[in-house]
């Protein structure tokens, strides 16, 4: 027992330092193990046994639910549509605007209800595609007329700088006519055309005939027309008969005037010429008359109706003139032209550039000049044998001038 013991003994003093190392090892973690707990909540795990099983999930009902809010919001969109119809031609303007079709940017209120009266989608579309082309001939016109405008102004800036101190100071025999000048003496001639002139009447009973574009360009001649003869040594007095107040007429008109409509020098009014003048002094002037004015009268009053046709319908300002029973006349286009294709309906602004002439110099030759050339192929020999009779009659004129007893007259002896 003793040897034992000795043997033990010096192994004992290796093992029981391990021993207790691992003692204190155990009593750390326990305290540590303690002192978590109380500062963590603990968390309880589910138990998989106590939990219920998920519901099964019901598809039909599911698709039901779907369906009817689908029709809900279709019937609402369907219902703000039909309230507001102008609210959908715009959308589905929109609409096609962004696919890429030919759609104008800016569309007015009257379009929009123009297009929401076509009947078929297809007019639809074309309607919109001449508004698309009307509009972008406008934006084209826009910018060659800024080009132009800014050309100009380079154009006087560089005329004022080649200007030398030497020019401005120099003095001159004759004054500078500055527009400021030109458009006083203008209005001072319309303003004698007014009280003094002879009258010349645009019938404006013609809107009924012609389509939203033809109006546009009958304005458009009329415009034309206006600045020819305010630019013209002696002008008309021009009335604008049967001119409907709040009519299509008018409203372009107004669209296109502005505010200088009022300061016109001319006479707009809802009187027919019959109330204004008088049957025996008028004279209608229409391409369907079988009779051909010869002359220019300066005491008659003449009419031009106011209509561009295009759709080819003859004999209207004629049915008119007849109804009214007014004397009517034609220009004597084939008798002065070789007539060669086309109507021999004239523009409002070649009318008024031929009657300006007539009335000025009263020769068919310089006042057919401004015919298109496009619409004949030249003069007739008829008006070289007219000038050989007038050069005849005006020397036999100087020939009597002569007195009995000069002796340039050779009589004959008996």
């Amino acid at each position: 027992m003793s040897v034992n013991i000795t043997f033990v003994r010096p192994f004992a003093r290796v093992l029981v330092p391990f021993t207790l190392h691992r003692k204190r090892r155990v009593l750390y973690s326990t305290i540590l193990q303690r002192y978590m707990s109380s500062k963590i909540p603990a968390v309880s795990c589910p138990n998989k046994e106590s939990t219920s099983p998920p519901k099964p999930l019901e598809l039909d009902g599911w698709k039901i639910t779907m369906k009817s809010n689908v029709q809900e919001s279709v019937s609402t969109v369907s219902s703000t549509k039909d309230e507001d119809p102008v609210a959908a031609t715009r959308e589905l303007i929109e609409m096609w605007r962004l696919l890429g079709r030919e759609v104008p940017e800016h569309i007015s209120e009257e379009e929009l209800k123009t297009i929401m009266e076509c009947a078929s989608k297809s007019s639809k579309k074309k309607y919109l595609k001449y508004l698309y082309v009307k509009e972008k001939m406008k934006k084209a016109k826009q910018i060659k007329k800024e080009i132009k405008a800014a050309a100009k102004e380079k154009a006087k800036k560089d005329q004022l700088l080649e200007m030398t101190m030497e020019d401005k100071q120099q003095d001159f025999l004759f004054l500078r006519l500055w527009d400021r000048n030109m458009d006083i003496a203008m209005g001072w001639k319309g303003a004698q055309a007014m009280q003094f002139g002879q009258p010349l009447v645009f019938d404006m009973a013609y809107d009924d005939y012609m389509k939203p574009k033809e109006l546009q360009n009958t304005v458009s001649q009329l415009l034309e027309s206006e600045g020819w003869n305010r630019r013209n040594v002696d002008p008309f007095h021009i009335y604008f008969c049967n001119l409907k107040i709040d009519g299509p007429f008018y409203r372009e008109l107004i669209k296109r005037y502005g505010e200088k409509w009022n300061k016109l020098l001319l006479t707009a009014t809802e009187k027919s010429h019959v109330d204004l003048f008088p049957k025996d002094s008028v004279i209608y002037l229409t391409a369907d008359s079988p009779n051909v004015m010869t002359t220019f009268k300066h005491d008659k009053i003449y009419i031009v109706g106011s209509f561009v046709d295009k759709n080819q319908q003859p004999g209207t300002s004629l049915a008119k003139a007849k109804r009214l029973k007014l004397a009517t006349e034609c220009l004597p286009l084939d008798k002065y032209l070789q007539w060669d294709t086309g109507t021999k309906n004239l523009t409002l602004d070649q009318m008024m550039r031929i009657l300006l002439c007539l009335k000025n110099t009263g020769s068919w030759e310089e006042a057919l000049k401004f015919v298109p050339k496009r619409k004949h192929t030249g003069y007739l020999e008829i008006s070289q044998h007219s000038q050989e009779f007038v050069n005849r009659v005006k020397k036999s004129k100087t020939f009597n001038s002569f007195p009995k007893g000069s002796p340039n007259i050779c009589t004959k002896k008996k």
